[in-house]
Parts: structure tokens; sequence; C-alpha cells
């Protein structure tokens, strides 16, 4: 029943992202179109959902007992790159490959694919539970994941100068939208109902519009250029088989450990969050720091792809946890 459920909501998923795929096989969308979903996503109607979702979903008491959740993913990532490192060494992998495989292994696309799938298998009331992971996933992009890809600069040489941090890209609108909510609830600032309603319904094009997104990238990426080498062979094991094993393992060993008892949705949002595709800015990323941006495609347009074939499987392995 679980495994069945799993896959109609995949389906579901994949309907919506073959929609964005074919509109812009057909012409539906110029080459700006793709970009501007991505910032009204990430800047309005993510923030505002999020910002709803907080006010909604939690309570005073119920975030002191969740603040406590976040050891689990923190702990798991922690481990996750150090054997990304180990991997690394392990399998020799060449310089501008370095930074996008380790960012590959760890860090997912908890935006524009992890949450939709999120709302679609465990519904709307996961979503605080999704914020675990989301900030978790958040800081360790951008305070870490970014510094080991720019670090991986071939064309980098000693006397190059640091960057300046950027603290937008640790403290991005989503990010903002959450801790602002926090705010509102820890202070019990009411929100004018009128308010409230526009929030929610700007927030509930959040989920078709990621996935149409999702299909536009598939479609600019390209099928046919997806190829399977050693290397990201080794990059989508470690997705979609290294990371969720890890958080299993931390969370069944640290619950062991002190006796704590997580709430089966909880657990299960943090393991399918953990299994969910690579980043779509990896190729970005790439670019900027003169790396292999054709390798950071390809794991990730393969990784989105494969995703539908992960996802049921892990659901059905999750019921025994």
């Amino acid at each position: 029943m679980v495994f069945l459920q799993s896959i109609q909501s995949v389906l579901s998923i994949i309907l919506m992202i073959a929609l964005g795929y074919f509109l812009k096989q057909f012409k539906w969308f110029d080459e700006n179109f793709g970009k501007s979903i991505s910032s009204l996503i990430t800047k309005v109607a993510l923030p505002a959902s999020i910002f709803v979702s907080v006010l909604k979903y939690l309570t005073r008491d119920s975030l002191l007992q969740l603040s406590g959740s976040l050891i689990y993913p923190v702990v798991a990532v922690t481990i996750s790159y150090l054997i990304a490192y180990g991997l690394v060494k392990l399998l020799k992998i060449r310089p501008g490959r370095r930074g996008i495989f380790m960012n590959a292994v760890v860090n997912a696309n908890t935006i524009f694919i992890g949450l939709p799938l999120n709302i679609a298998l465990f519904g709307e009331k996961s979503l605080p539970y999704f914020l675990i992971y989301y900030i978790t996933n958040t800081v360790s992009t951008w305070a870490f994941g970014v510094f080991l890809i720019s670090n991986d600069d071939p064309t980098k040489t000693k006397a190059s100068g640091k960057k300046k941090f950027n603290w937008k890209k640790i403290l991005p609108p989503p990010l903002l939208g959450f801790i602002v909510g926090l705010v509102f609830l820890i202070l019990s600032i009411p929100v004018p109902s009128f308010i409230s309603a526009t929030l929610t319904y700007v927030g509930s094009i959040v989920t078709p519009l990621s996935l149409i997104y999702i299909g536009i990238v598939l479609y600019n990426a390209g099928l046919s250029s997806i190829r399977f080498d050693r290397d990201t062979i080794m990059a989508l094991l470690g997705r979609f088989v290294i990371s969720p094993i890890v958080l299993i393992v931390v969370i069944v060993f640290g619950t062991h450990l002190t006796g704590a008892h997580l709430p089966t949705m909880l657990t299960q949002t943090q393991i399918v969050q953990s299994a969910t595709p690579m980043l779509a800015v990896l190729p970005i990323l790439a670019n900027e720091a003169h790396g292999d941006v054709k390798y950071a495609t390809n794991i990730v347009t393969a990784s989105t792809v494969l995703f539908v074939i992960v996802v049921p499987v892990l659901m059905q392995l999750i019921q025994f946890i």
C-alpha cells in the first residue's frame, strides 16, 4: 500500500515535470522564463509559504521539541562530508570535479524537488519537519559547500585574493522567511487575516512552479547527454545510498543512545530529503569556479531523472525504521 501510494505521489510529480519539459520543447517559454520562475519561487513564493507554515503548524512548545532534532541532520551531514572527502582521495578525482563531487554527495535540492516531493508524500503537516533539514542543508551548502567548489578552481593560484564572504548566500530569502516566522511565533505577533490569506495564495504556487521549472532545466540540459562514467556513478551512489544510510544510522544510534522518541513523520521526512537529487545550482557554481561544468550538469540531470525510481523504493524501506 505504501509503495503504491509513493508511486502515485511520484507520478503526479513526474507529470508536472513533464509539463514543463514539453511546454519548453514546444517553445512556450523563452530563454528567460526559467530564470524568472526560479527568482519568483526562491525570493517571493517560498518565503511566503514557509512564513505561513511556521505560524500554522508550529507552536512554542513544538518549536522547542523540534530544535533538538537538528542534531541528527547536522551530524549526518558532517559524517557525509568526511566520507565524500575520503572518496575523492580514494578515487583520485581530478581538480575541477572534487568540490562538485563532495557537494553532490552531501547537499540536496531541497527547494525545487525536496519541498514539493515532501508535500506530495506527507502533506503540508510535514513542513515543520522539512524545515529542520532545509536549515541544515542551506547552511551546509552556502557556508561550506560553495567554499569547496571555489577552492577547487583549477585556475586558482595562491596569489589569488580571497573572495569576500557573501551573507546573502547563507541567509537566502526562504531562510529569512523562516526566521521572520519564528519571530512572529515567539513574540505572538498577530498577522491580519488579509495578509495571511495573501501569503497563503502566493505560497501555494511553489509546488507546481518548482516542478515545471525542473522540467525546463531537464530540457535545457538534454536527457540524451547523460553519461554514466565512474565519477558520475559514485556521485549518484553517494547521493542516493550513502547519504540516506548515514542519516538512518545516526537517527537509530542517536535515539537508542538518548532514549528519545522521534515522530515517524520527522524521521521519514529527513530520510527522504537526504536522498533527493543534487543541487540545481551546481553547474552555475562550477562555472563560477572554472570547474567541470559538463560533469556538474550531467550528475544533476542524472540524479533528477533517477530520483523517480529511488523515492518509491526508499519509501518502502523506511517503513521498517
